[in-house]
């Protein structure tokens, strides 16, 4: 059966999504955000987005955020395609006005924290800012390793659906999954869409060894995996101590750990890292990226938020988290690089 998928939002994931959907010989409507306007019109030109080397199948049209009214007209279901900077307005400009039995399914990856320290996923958000307007809906989302200029070119990717609505879920799998998009269903919404934000900040720990190597032993130096292995194993080890206080379910954490690896080796965040790694200020680094998105930062810093609140509350001993409190002081304080390689080991003799 064909259906018609609206994508709202423009960028590399969302875009990205078109391709197994109009492959599978179904109708995409890609809308660009209001910050997406030369992204459309390059769209319309080439047939191509400016991030990727390959066309846009056939059966993708193009629209200006003006239009998006008329491109939801029909359609099966919405893709959300902004970023986590584009939260808000995603709320009140799209969620707020769609109708609310048109299913969404978001790529927006990040958590919220709450002044008690409760981390709460962009779902969650959504659906609680829609019920103080008088409007019930659910938020599906997408989570797991996946970074979208592979997607585009076929190579083989896993990632997991989530949300309340198995019926829902299993209409927006049968539509996107192809030969290289497998596609897992759970409604472990708060479990997923933590593990695949926590590993934002946790990338950003591990991409800071390969700096350090830069920085120690020259850029022609090379690759040197120990200390980033270890940093890994460090990372896989806070996160499962997170994934626990948010009440995740046992795949939902695997799943995490994909996405961690992915995003030290294939991620914007891994670029960050490097640069502070080799010694660069924040300020010095974020100006030699200016342009990139970098979402990891926003989940560090509200991770680190709630875990410090939740420490004051005497809730969880910092002591289990020195990856992420390095990385906090890195980002507010200008520490430095050099992982707390101490504070990893354990003893566990009986």
């Amino acid at each position: 059966m064909k259906r018609v998928v609206t994508i709202i939002g423009s960028g590399m994931m969302g875009s990205a999504l078109a391709f197994p959907a109009a492959e599978n010989g179904h109708e995409v409507r890609l809308v660009g955000s209001p910050l997406d306007r030369d992204i459309i019109d390059c769209c319309v030109k080439s047939n191509r987005h400016p991030k990727f080397d390959r066309d846009f199948p056939s059966g993708v049209k193009f629209y200006q955020i003006d239009d998006y009214k008329r491109a939801v007209e029909g359609a099966d279901f919405v893709i959300g395609g902004v970023s986590s900077f584009g939260v808000d307005w995603f709320l009140d400009e799209i969620l707020t006005n769609l109708d609310p039995q048109l299913p969404v399914l978001s790529v927006t990856k990040g958590l919220i924290n709450l002044d008690d320290g409760t981390l709460i996923s962009y779902p969650d958000y959504w659906q609680r800012q829609l019920a103080k307007r008088g409007i019930v809906r659910e938020v599906c989302a997408i989570g797991g390793p996946c970074t979208s200029y592979e997607l585009v070119f076929h190579d083989q990717t896993e990632v997991a659906f989530c949300g309340k609505n198995a019926e829902v879920l299993r209409l927006m799998r049968d539509t996107l999954r192809t030969s290289y998009y497998h596609i897992s269903l759970t409604h472990d919404v708060i479990g997923l869409e933590s593990a695949v934000a926590l590993k934002n900040a946790y990338a950003l720990g591990v991409a800071l060894t390969i700096g350090l190597v830069n920085r120690n032993l020259g850029a022609d130096a090379g690759l040197h995996y120990n200390s980033q292995a270890g940093s890994f194993y460090q990372a896989v080890k806070e996160m499962r101590r997170l994934l626990a206080i948010q009440g995740a379910e046992f795949d939902c954490e695997n799943i995490g750990i994909g996405d961690l690896y992915v995003t030290v080796y294939g991620g914007r965040t891994r670029k960050i890292g490097i640069l502070l790694g080799e010694g660069k200020s924040y300020d010095e680094a974020m100006q030699m990226l200016s342009g990139v998105t970098l979402e990891s930062l926003v989940v560090a810093r509200r991770v680190a938020k709630a875990i410090y609140r939740k420490a004051e509350l005497g809730e969880v001993d910092l002591r289990d988290f020195p990856m992420l409190v390095h990385v906090e002081n890195i980002l507010e304080h200008g520490a430095d690089a050099e992982h707390p390689w101490e504070a990893y080991t354990f003893e566990n003799l009986g």
